[in-house]
């Protein structure tokens, strides 16, 4: 067997980590849209973010979050941390179905805030006796959180109870 020639090589795994970001960037969030909230003379303007996360675990759910960004050269770099505040409404957005059980409280989605420490967190909840899906957003950060959140609730047809893990 003969080993690949260093380009080779590198292409190959460069191909690889290509496909793995693709990957990473499938189970990202889907941009709905923004609206500009501050003008900056270099970099993009201060926004507004809608962006729209399907639930893994039950398929039907879509939740819609929007979220301050911040613009300028810092922004545009992605080296800004951006605010802390969130807003969360989730819906039913076609049959809810459960591939699996779910578990009683279990992050759904994480997304980065800032280059290092802050990330935009959500959060699912069972609310078994009214057979309901609660969804929490709130951002942390490594040394300092902020206990600023938003809550919504999906209640989900009693014909169809949600699985838990036992």
């Amino acid at each position: 067997m003969h080993a690949l020639p260093r380009p080779a090589l590198l292409s190959l795994r460069l191909g690889a980590l290509c496909l793995a970001a693709a990957a990473c960037a499938s189970a990202q969030a889907e941009k709905i849209g923004s609206v500009d909230t501050a003008f900056q003379w270099i970099g993009r303007d201060h926004d507004i973010l809608v962006e729209a996360y399907d639930d893994p675990g039950a398929p039907g759910v879509t939740c819609y979050v929007s979220r301050a960004r911040t613009g300028g050269i810092k922004g545009t770099l992605g080296l800004a941390e951006d605010r802390v505040e969130a807003s969360i409404a989730c819906r039913q957005t076609g049959p809810v179905t459960f591939p699996k059980p779910l578990r009683q409280q279990e992050e759904v989605f994480s997304e980065r805030m800032s280059l290092l420490f802050k990330r935009l967190r959500i959060v699912r909840m069972v609310d078994a006796p009214r057979n309901t899906l609660v969804y929490l957003t709130y951002s942390d950060k490594l040394i300092d959180g902020s206990p600023q959140n938003s809550v919504t609730a999906v209640p989900v047809d009693r014909a169809t109870p949600i699985p838990l893990k036992k």
